[in-house]
């Protein structure tokens, strides 16, 4: 009989505080929202104390200018995350009940929206500060991946956003009883692959390493290149966590069991990989125009 490993026993809610008629409870989830805005902001004020890194025009923040800065991202990221899960994934049930569009504590919110939320709430910012939109963007980018990875593993914590079916040792038997369903012929529990941890890892770990390295040999001398490298590297990443993590409800049918949003013939493609690839697309050409603007800098 194949044996999967137990999900650890630690639930969704840290503490709960009664005040009055009304408790207060914090998640794991804000908690790893919060401390990755921070880690993030912490980073990108590392690298304006590094004006070495940036070439001869120097650095394009004072430090004490990314607190600014966080303020404008952390309304970035929460309303364009909340909107992008309304409109990407559930605008139907949003749309007829539209008192719930706020209420994000009851979850639903989406990465691809809360990028744009971020890269509008930027753009803002350095325009009304009269700043570099791509070489703050650069930083931003930096700061992002380890924000990703606290997201993702607040998820697993969460038990939610749980991989496909799996025979693997690696495998977790997820408490949610939808998770427990197995697929017809299955024998025995059924495990699934833990593909907010691929995701923490790619997302988050790998892709914060390899865009240290990169700064390291001098890349935030080419404008925008970091956003580059951060934009195609999630949309890399994502799309192939795709293929392991288990379709969104709405989107599956009897004749649609993969959950595909685009199809042709036996290949389809996901809602995540659909709003991924152009990203990977959007990305490559980024770096390519931003080595090639500023090719005699470095």
């Amino acid at each position: 009989m194949q044996s999967y490993l137990p999900f650890p026993n630690i639930g969704p809610d840290i503490f709960t505080i009664p005040i009055g008629d009304f408790d207060f409870t914090l998640r794991w989830y804000a908690v790893a929202y919060i401390v990755g805005l921070l880690l993030g902001a912490h980073l990108v004020k590392r690298l304006m104390r590094r004006p070495q890194l940036w070439g001869p025009n120097g650095t394009p923040l004072h430090p004490h200018e990314v607190d600014d800065l966080l303020t404008y991202m952390i309304v970035g990221v929460i309303l364009g995350g909340r909107l992008g899960f309304v409109l990407f994934y559930q605008p139907e049930y949003y749309f007829q009940n539209p008192k719930e569009i706020l209420a994000i504590w009851n979850g639903g919110m989406s990465f691809h929206g809360g990028f744009l939320g971020v890269v509008v709430a930027g753009m803002f910012f350095c325009l009304t500060r009269k700043k570099s939109v791509t070489r703050v963007g650069d930083a931003v980018a930096y700061g992002t991946p380890i924000g990703l990875g606290l997201g993702r593993l607040a998820n697993f914590i969460n038990g939610e956003l749980w991989g496909k079916p799996t025979t693997q040792p690696w495998g977790f038997v997820f408490p949610d009883p939808r998770a427990q369903i197995c697929p017809d012929g299955w024998v025995g529990e059924c495990g699934r692959h833990p593909s907010q941890l691929y995701e923490a890892g790619l997302e988050g770990l790998l892709l914060f390493i390899v865009m240290t390295i990169l700064i390291r040999k001098g890349w935030l001398r080419y404008r925008g290149a970091m956003i580059g490298v951060f934009v195609m590297g999630y949309g890399l990443a994502r799309s192939f966590v795709e293929f392991f993590r288990e379709p969104d409800a709405q989107f599956v049918s009897a004749t649609n069991p993969n959950g595909w949003v685009f199809q042709i013939g036996d290949f389809g493609v996901s809602q995540g990989q659909l709003l991924s690839i152009p990203m990977i697309v959007v990305g490559f050409m980024i770096i390519i125009w931003a080595r090639g603007r500023d090719r005699n800098r470095a």
